[in-house]
C-alpha cells in the first residue's frame, strides 16, 4: 500500500526537499503541499492523505490549530498527523499530543528517521521515543491544565485486566516488542490487546491511547529525577 503524504510547511524549499525525498520511495507519494495551517486543513479534507507532515510555526493558522482541526474532523479519521518542527520544546510536544498528533520529530532528524517515522505513524503507531518524549508525556499530560478528557475515567472499566496492563505499559513508552518480552506474549497478541483497547476507549491511535492512560489516572507521572 502506498502511503499518501500531505506536506504543510511555510518554507517552499523545505517542502520541495521533502517531496523529492518522499517521492523517491516506492511505498510513498506526496499528494499535496500547504504553506499554512488553513491550507493544510483544506487539502486534507479534499485529498484525505494517510499522513500530514505538519510544521508548527506557520503564518495565519499555525500547525497546532491545523492539527486539532484535522484530528477533530470525523471525515478525516484515517488521517494521521506527524509534527515536524525546529522548535522541539516540551510545551509544543505536549500540545501536539493533546490535540491529536500521532508523532513529533525535530527537523534535525536524518532522512531514514523521517521516512521511518512517516511509515510508523501511517501504520497507526505513535512515534514516541522511549527517552525524552516519554519524560514529556509524564510531565505534561497530567499537568494542571491537560485539556479536555478524551475519555472519562469510568471507561477504563470496559478494559480487561490484560488490556489495562498493556495500555499502561504502552503509556510508559514501551514498544510492542518490549511489552511482549516483558509479559511473555507474542507481538501479535500485544497488538490485538492494543487494538481492542483503542476501540473500547474510542482512541484514534496509540498516541491518543497514551493521553487517555494519563488523563484517566491509569498511569501516574514519574517524579522528576527518577
Amino acid at each position: 500500500m502506498t502511503v499518501r503524504v500531505l506536506l504543510a510547511d511555510d518554507q517552499a524549499l523545505l517542502r520541495g526537499t521533502f517531496k523529492l525525498l518522499i517521492d523517491s520511495c516506492a511505498d510513498m507519494e506526496v499528494v499535496g503541499e500547504a504553506a499554512n495551517g488553513q491550507e493544510a486543513v483544506d487539502l486534507a479534507r479534499a485529498r484525505h492523505p494517510d499522513v500530514v507532515l505538519m510544521d508548527i510555526r506557520m503564518p495565519g493558522t499555525d500547525g497546532l490549530a491545523a492539527t486539532a482541526a484535522i484530528c477533530d474532523d470525523p471525515e478525516l479519521s484515517g488521517t494521521r498527523v506527524l509534527v515536524l518542527t525546529m522548535f522541539e520544546t516540551e510545551e509544543y510536544v505536549a500540545k501536539a499530543l493533546r490535540v491529536g498528533a500521532s508523532g513529533f520529530l525535530g527537523k534535525y532528524v536524518t532522512t531514514d528517521v523521517l521516512l521511518s517515522g512517516i511509515r510508523t505513524v501511517a501504520s497507526g503507531e505513535a512515534l514516541l521515543s522511549p527517552g525524552a518524549t516519554r519524560a514529556l508525556i509524564t510531565r505534561f499530560l497530567t499537568g494542571p491544565a491537560p485539556g479536555p478528557l478524551l475519555a472519562p475515567p469510568e471507561r477504563l472499566d470496559d478494559l480487561t485486566p490484560r488490556e489495562r496492563e498493556i495500555t499502561a505499559l504502552a503509556a510508559e513508552g514501551k514498544s510492542n516488542d518490549e511489552i511482549a518480552g516483558q509479559l511473555f506474549l507474542s507481538v501479535l497478541t500485544v497488538r490485538s490487546h492494543i487494538q481492542r483497547a483503542l476501540t473500547k476507549l474510542g482512541a484514534r491511535d496509540r498516541a491518543q491511547l497514551v493521553v487517555i492512560a494519563y488523563q484517566t489516572g491509569l498511569v501516574r507521572p514519574t517524579p522528576r529525577g527518577t
